[in-house]
């Protein structure tokens, strides 16, 4: 179901009332089955409402258009226990014209280049090998290996963001990853030694055919990285504003296990990773090849998800009521302050926190506006709440009594950013796990 969504009637959205709702309008692309087994889901995991597209920033002259909203309703599979969305929208519609540079986070890059450093070393990386990213984006990964004089290919679907890799002379493919791809590239002679993906594995709406894409493209003896939030985490942790509609999965080890398995892929080893609030690097490599040597850490791994019980059903449905008691808890600190009269301003225009603020709703009367660094989000405003989107300059203008982080996973870099706002004796707020002041 599809719902236009004016910003005076949004509030009703988060309250289910039922005034605005229109009748199905045949942009649902997906049945309720199992994206990965094809079972049919019928287990809700977190129900956040209606929401926008979480990376669908507003012009200025379209702030008065009516918005689409769509339901944002997790659920978990009876067999394979994979949390998963149904498709509303196509990843061509998504991705076409996408705000997201991975470039805009210091942090990200300096996690790219250990990444570069600890591949070339453990695999013995060099001229005659060729990596190849998934989901490149603006070339933040592959140019570190090109500083090394590896070999690089980026496929990324996104062409504004891919021309920015290509302007950097990074190669680029500007296609959405599948099977049919991974064919071509095969075709015209490419393969990978290091097939990487990074946060690309959730944005996928047809995971069979990008995991037969994987096999594809990878050579005999190659390796295959993918990173991920992990579901464990973000159930420990309450992250639920990772959850919007351009994120079709969220995933385990015991699933992403399955999946590859599937496919005659195997996965080797396994690490955790602090970035995105917790995240998996999995290893993979062809089901035949026995060079690989199976790491203890996925034994460790697995034991730790079932000890967790993600390998039973009940183990899900606390979560919705968990998340209920976290937007109540957020409301609050916002009546507080405006009952004290004082002012909250926001800083970065994430995915996760357009999920965050539509399913509490918080929009430009509660939090006046929020800043970022990249270029492309300045002067837009955020989907659903109308939030208008400054450069970080405006909060030296403004000196807000708090400032909300809204990539709390960031929150460390953004501090540091940021420090200045305790000339004026202003504080930090991270809402999840749950809502604190530093």
């Amino acid at each position: 179901m599809v719902q236009n969504v004016s910003k005076k009637s949004r509030h009703a959205s988060i309250n289910n009332a039922p005034d605005y709702m229109l009748p199905k309008s045949g942009t649902c692309l997906n049945s309720s089955q199992c994206r990965f087994c094809g079972t049919a889901l019928e287990h809700s995991f977190c129900d956040l409402g209606m929401a926008p597209l979480s990376n669908a920033f507003i012009k200025r002259e379209q702030l008065s258009q009516l918005e689409p909203f769509y339901p944002l309703h997790a659920y978990v599979c009876e067999c394979c226990y994979l949390v998963q969305l149904q498709e509303f929208q196509s990843p061509e519609e998504i991705f076409q014209d996408y705000a997201y540079f991975s470039s805009t986070s210091d942090s990200w890059l300096r996690h790219a280049k250990r990444y570069t450093e600890e591949m070339i070393k453990r695999f013995g990386l060099g001229l005659k090998h060729q990596v190849v990213e998934i989901a490149s984006n603006d070339g933040y990964l592959l140019q570190y290996f090109q500083k090394k004089r590896v070999p690089v290919l980026g496929i990324e679907p996104a062409e504004n963001v891919a021309a920015v890799a290509k302007a950097r002379g990074i190669p680029t493919r500007v296609t959405f990853f599948g099977s049919r791809a991974a064919r071509e590239i095969r075709q015209d002679g490419s393969g990978a030694d290091l097939l990487v993906g990074n946060n690309v594995l959730a944005h996928v709406p047809d995971l069979n055919d990008f995991i037969q894409g994987l096999k594809i493209i990878l050579k005999p003896g190659g390796v295959i990285t993918m990173e991920f939030p992990h579901l464990l985490r973000l159930m420990e942790e309450n992250q639920f504003d990772t959850i919007y509609h351009e994120h079709f999965s969220y995933l385990s080890l015991l699933t992403v296990e399955k999946i590859f398995s599937n496919h005659a892929l195997v996965l080797f080893d396994v690490e955790e990773l602090s970035s995105h609030g917790g995240s998996l690097r999995i290893y993979a490599c062809h089901q035949d090849d026995r060079n690989k040597r199976i790491s203890q850490t996925i034994t460790r791994l697995r034991k730790k998800e079932k000890k967790n019980g993600l390998d039973q059903l009940e183990t899900y449905f606390p979560f919705n009521e968990k998340v209920r008691e976290t937007r109540k808890r957020l409301l609050a600190f916002f009546m507080m302050i405006k009952q004290q009269g004082k002012t909250i301003s926001g800083y970065g225009a994430p995915a996760k926190g357009n999920t965050l603020l539509n399913y509490c709703g918080i929009d430009s009367e509660m939090l006046n506006y929020t800043v970022d660094r990249s270029s492309h989000k300045q002067g837009l405003f955020l989907p659903g709440t109308h939030i208008p989107i400054y450069p970080p300059e405006k909060i030296r203008e403004t000196k807000p009594d708090y400032l909300l982080i809204l990539p709390w996973n960031l929150k460390d870099e953004i501090m540091n950013q940021m420090a200045f706002i305790r000339e004026w004796g202003g504080a930090f707020v991270v809402p999840i796990p749950e809502v604190t002041v530093l």
